[in-house]
């Protein structure tokens, strides 16, 4: 449990100011006031979204001879829904204001009541609804703003849509409350084309939705959001092998990614707090401006998944292993990532003030663009022209390049700080007589010379 300082509250303050003065993420539909929990990503958090679902994707599915991908639909025959048990079980319990009529997460606003009064930790998630009222009562809990609560009852988090064409013909259907579900009902059709043999992974990314009751700080928590995810398909035998695999395997990616490994760690999920297809859930949790926070599950989901589609369908999801003949339900651990949050974190985990300058210090792999090329002054055209050249030989190399002719030096090496370029190309007089170009480090601030034909190996 954590409780929220006034630091704390700046400090997230401060991620979210750059963020929508530099171009990283707005609040959606700004013109018309907002809407509460969703948000357009600007040029620059496109940028490096698009970086993160590339390493993401190298890394988990090009590099494995045993994992394909997947791109499904959002919207799926309402029967999966059914099946997983989405349905019937994956919902929160809801406390009212009985003022405001506001809703909360009764479980946040148990441990909010706790951190805020020093009354120690509390775990309330997974509790049940008798249990949330008992604890309501007994410590006098409100809500945040002082007026008491109603008894908890449970919202189901699944987006329901309406498809058809006329009126009154139209049915209920749900856009996907998580990416994986497609790949366990393509399970035989995806291992029978891809001709791969237990153990093998499917991987997918994607958007999904869920009908949050409480949503923030910014876009930590959101009514649409995307995933990363790997399913792998192991014997029964081996869940726990895998399983133990994936947390040494994924904790890896995150520190070469450069997040900060004394803000990154596992914790195993409570038996009440586990999702109802769950046999063993460990989160990896990251220590946020607000609090220790989780963005990224590993789970041994069992035969929960092929078993009950295999039941609500009526198809036969049992695998046969081609050598030894043995016919079973293939057990599945999950790796699943929210691609937002995984933004968030290194957001915050690169934001560095140092004296007059903020400077995000994002891998190279990660950030936005890779350099920044700039002429020494704009009313040379010589030095303009030279300057172009670089930068559009950089940018025909497939290296997402900025170009900046604004102001002086100085300022220009500023905001490329704050942006996170990683280095900074200065085309000069000098350029002009020898191909020698500066090039500027983010981190160190150090400059050196360096020849034209040395700038992609430097940079990339």
């Amino acid at each position: 449990m954590y409780k929220i300082s006034l630091g704390d509250i700046m400090d997230i303050q401060k991620i979210t100011s750059l963020c929508k003065r530099r171009g990283f993420v707005f609040q959606s539909s700004e013109i018309y006031g907002g809407y509460e929990a969703t948000y357009d990503f600007g040029h620059l958090g496109a940028e490096m979204l698009r970086n993160l679902r590339n390493l993401w994707w190298t890394e988990f599915v090009t590099k494995q001879h045993n994992v394909v991908g997947l791109d499904s639909a959002i919207i799926s025959h309402p029967r999966v829904w059914e099946a997983s048990g989405h349905v019937e079980s994956f919902a929160d319990a809801m406390v009212e204001d009985t003022v405001t009529n506001k809703r909360y997460r009764a479980d946040h606003v148990i441990e909010d009541f706790f951190a805020k009064n020093n009354l120690g930790s509390v775990s309330a998630d997974g509790s049940t609804l008798e249990e949330l009222d008992e604890l309501i009562a007994k410590h006098n809990i409100t809500s945040p703003e002082g007026n008491s609560l109603s008894k908890a009852k449970k919202f189901n988090n699944l987006v329901q849509v309406e498809i058809g064409t006329l009126e009154d013909a139209k049915s209920v259907a749900y856009l996907r409350g998580e990416t994986c579900q497609p790949i366990f009902y393509n399970f035989n059709l995806v291992q029978e084309t891809s001709r791969q043999k237990v153990p093998f992974g499917i991987a997918q990314i994607g958007k999904a939705f869920r009908n949050e009751i409480k949503v923030g700080p910014f876009f930590f928590r959101t009514r649409e959001f995307e995933q990363m995810e790997l399913e792998m398909y192991v014997h029964p035998a081996d869940a726990d092998a895998h399983f133990a695999k994936f947390k040494e395997w994924c904790m890896d990616w995150l520190k070469g990614l450069g997040i900060s490994e004394s803000k990154l760690r596992l914790r195993d999920q409570e038996f009440k707090e586990r999702a109802h297809y769950n046999k063993v859930a460990t989160d990896i949790e990251y220590e946020f401006p607000f609090g220790w926070k989780e963005f990224q599950g590993i789970h041994n989901r069992g035969d929960w998944d092929l078993t009950r589609h295999g039941e609500f369908s009526g198809k036969d999801l049992s695998y046969r292993d081609p050598v030894s003949g043995e016919v079973y339900i293939p057990h599945i651990v999950e790796y699943s990532i929210g691609l937002n949050r995984l933004m968030l974190v290194l957001l915050c985990d690169a934001y560095t003030e140092e004296g007059d300058r903020v400077v995000l210090k994002l891998h190279k792999d990660i950030a936005p663009y890779k350099a920044a090329v700039f002429p020494l002054v704009r009313n040379k055209e010589d030095i303009t022209a030279k300057a172009q050249q670089v930068y559009k030989t950089l940018v025909a190399q497939g290296i997402s390049v900025d170009w900046d002719d604004r102001g002086n030096i100085g300022k220009r090496y500023l905001s490329q700080d704050e942006i996170g370029t990683p280095k900074c190309i200065t085309i000069d007089y000098t350029t002009l007589e020898d191909e020698t170009v500066t090039i500027r480090d983010r981190d160190t601030a150090k400059q050196e010379r360096v020849h034209i034909s040395e700038l992609t190996s430097l940079i990339c």
